[in-house]
């Protein structure tokens, strides 16, 4: 089995629409491109419920591991999920905090794009910091540009607002650059610094 080429990886990155709305775009890609990645496509879009069902897995494992770290919350500052949720079943709870990723996703238009370089996957997550912005370290883009936790967003029913998606594994990018992009929407080109970096 032939292993492609580390900088040839591809991964899709989303600002949310709590990046766009804020005027992060420019910020966030100025990150991504600073970082020696490269855009391979880039476009804007107002995603309908349709969009963004089929974006999230819908497997009841997925959905149980969002319930899961939901109730780790709630136990972590001992608020009590029977009472704020009406359950402390996991796997209800999954399926309601992807309601709420639908919401914010579709509340608003995203930037999506196509990242490539080398291992893309791993350097986009490095750079956007971890998924809860409290927790995620100042230099990250969650890290400098959100304030938000899992405690104020379960509170109000809502999802976490932390700016950007990024796929977290190479399987799941390539499902959601199949998703989100026609072949013919994915450019190659040599970013002129490639030669001296790598």
């Amino acid at each position: 089995m032939t292993t492609k080429n580390p900088k040839e990886e591809r991964t899709c990155v989303i600002v949310k629409p709590d990046g766009v709305k804020r005027g992060l775009t420019g910020e966030i890609i100025g990150k991504i491109e600073q970082r020696g990645l490269k855009i391979a496509a880039l476009s804007m879009v107002w995603p309908t419920r349709k969009d963004i069902d089929e974006h999230y897995p819908k497997d009841e494992a997925w959905m149980a591991r969002l319930g899961e770290k939901t109730l780790f919350t709630y136990q972590k500052y001992n608020i009590d999920s029977k009472k704020e949720l009406g359950t402390n079943d996991e796997l209800k709870i999954g399926k309601m905090v992807r309601g709420w990723l639908i919401d914010y996703l579709t509340a608003g238009p995203v930037v999506k794009m196509v990242v490539q370089g080398v291992h893309a996957v791993d350097m986009i997550r490095k750079l956007v910091g971890n998924s809860c912005p409290n927790l995620a370290e100042m230099g990250t883009i969650r890290g400098d540009y959100s304030v938000d936790s899992p405690v104020a967003a379960n509170k109000d029913h809502r999802a976490i607002h932390n700016l950007v998606h990024a796929s977290e594994t190479p399987e799941e990018a390539e499902h959601e650059i199949d998703f989100w992009f026609k072949q013919e929407e994915i450019h190659e080109y040599k970013r002129s610094e490639e030669e001296m970096m790598f």
